[in-house]
């Protein structure tokens, strides 16, 4: 319900205190919606412990290697850019539910695959899928959320991605004995049929697609029993009242229709949205978490050890991006990307500097989890907080797409130029370009990123218009 909810923490009104069963209610929502995340973690790192023995089952090269993993990064990337379409068409429910059943379908395809080219179909229809999921969660969440809890939930997602990483982590660890790749696979048609079972019988529409689309009757009953009437009141008021002044601007020629409303009206958001996106990943998350086991091995421990630390850089993604969730409503969004940001920067460059002097496993180890500690404990989770913010309610599901769209090319890209890149400029050297990258986002951010938290759409918007130096929108 993101017009709905969005009020100053602090100042009166039926939106501001939210009662206990409402808020234990819209919680379950939320947790039911954030499988979706869930499945984009398991998804994007089961395939690290099922390759070993893929690649044998099937005799695989090392392109059919690589393809495998990436080509799941391509689809992602479609999926992500066509679903903001069609969730404003069908509505974010019944867009989750298809989504769910597009991972079911994926699943289907890699476990059962008997060779190379079904499998790489089966990890097309999968990113489909996690792309989708990537975008729709967010916005899905966003339009659910309370101001006061809005950080927290919105953050739900990049901790049911960590969850789903370590779980696929530990599925690998369970399976590895047997060797049993597709049991690895299998396990993810679990989640993917509770997903759907939710968003057939549990979740409710978002309001605020409702009240876009003329239901505001539907979303006036469904908030009324949340919150109350006089809650329920004010919330279709204060939609309606925003719909009728964008009806007024497209009247007038100030609103452009279609995908051009994102490069005028809210152009600081889409740059918050897109540059956010891509420093997630040009920072160096993934090489790490995909290449964790090939990282470290190159320390000089065993593979066994490699892929048993793999499962505690696991466990520390998790444990930090649950210490985010704690935080994000309390210390703010702007805060925590700036510390974030600085001490990814430093850690990735000693993690560099301890492979150019060869400082040794320990030490290498010390700084990756470090790393990673910053990553999760900020820009992670605070970045998917951030894109269900940013955006106007007129092209939130315009924005979220395209700016997971771009965190998908970024990620893409910097999986497949990784390894590459640190054959030829050595993996140290490689890192400190990481370093710079994130020393470059640091200053973006203390630039032009305001504080969002507890602020409504329009707050957000003048803030933005503001550190950009642009005219502000109309009151």
């Amino acid at each position: 319900m993101a017009q709905g909810f969005s009020r100053e923490p602090g100042t009166q009104g039926p939106l501001t205190d939210v009662p206990e069963p409402a808020a234990r209610k819209i919680t379950l929502w939320a947790g039911a919606i954030a499988l979706g995340g869930f499945l984009f973690g398991f998804d994007t790192g089961v395939i690290s412990g099922a390759l070993l023995y893929i690649r044998d089952d099937f005799a695989l090269s090392s392109f059919q290697q690589s393809s495998v993993v990436s080509v799941l990064l391509i689809g992602a990337v479609v999926g992500a850019m066509l679903i903001g379409a069609l969730s404003d068409r069908i509505g974010r429910r019944r867009t989750l539910g298809l989504i769910a059943v597009v991972f079911l379908g994926g699943t289907a395809l890699v476990t059962f695959a008997d060779g190379f080219l079904v499998l790489l179909a089966g990890r097309i229809v999968l990113g489909l899928s996690v792309g989708a999921a990537s975008a729709t969660v967010p916005v899905y969440l966003s339009e659910i959320s309370p101001p006061a809890v809005r950080g927290r939930l919105l953050t739900l997602n990049q901790l049911m991605i960590t969850v789903g990483i370590l779980v696929a982590y530990l599925v690998n660890l369970a399976f590895a004995a047997g060797e049993q790749w597709r049991a690895m696979f299998a396990v993810g048609a679990v989640p993917s049929a509770l997903l759907l079972a939710s968003t057939l019988w549990l979740l409710p529409e978002s309001p605020q697609w409702l009240i876009t689309h003329g239901r505001a009757e539907a979303a006036r009953r469904g908030i009324t029993a949340l919150l109350g009437k006089a809650a329920a009141e004010e919330v279709v008021a204060r939609a309606e009242r925003r719909m009728a002044e964008d009806r007024e601007a497209k009247k007038d020629g100030q609103v452009e229709q279609g995908a051009r409303r994102l490069l005028a009206p809210v152009r600081p958001a889409l740059v918050i949205g897109l540059t956010l996106a891509a420093v997630q990943q040009f920072g160096g998350i993934n090489t790490i978490i995909y290449y964790a086991p090939t990282i470290i091995e190159q320390t000089g421990l065993t593979a066994s050890n490699s892929i048993l630390y793999s499962v505690c850089i696991g466990v520390i993604n998790l444990v930090m991006t649950v210490v985010a969730v704690r935080l994000v409503d309390r210390v703010g969004r702007r805060p925590m990307v700036l510390v974030s940001l600085a001490l990814m920067a430093v850690s990735v460059f000693l993690l560099g500097l301890s492979f150019v002097i060869e400082l040794g496993s320990g030490l290498t180890l010390l700084f990756m989890v470090v790393y990673i500690a910053a990553y999760a404990g900020g820009l992670g989770p605070v970045f998917w907080t951030l894109i269900g913010e940013v955006f106007p309610p007129t092209v939130r599901a315009e924005g979220s797409s395209v700016s997971t769209a771009v965190n998908w090319v970024s990620n893409f890209a910097v999986s497949l130029t990784f390894l590459p890149l640190a054959s030829a400029l050595g993996q140290g050297e490689t890192f400190w370009i990481f370093a710079a990258i994130c020393l470059a986002a640091l200053a973006f951010v203390a630039k032009y990123l305001p504080e969002t938290r507890g602020r409504d759409a329009d707050q957000i918007d003048r803030a933005l218009h503001r550190r950009f130096g642009s005219p502000e929108p109309r009151p």
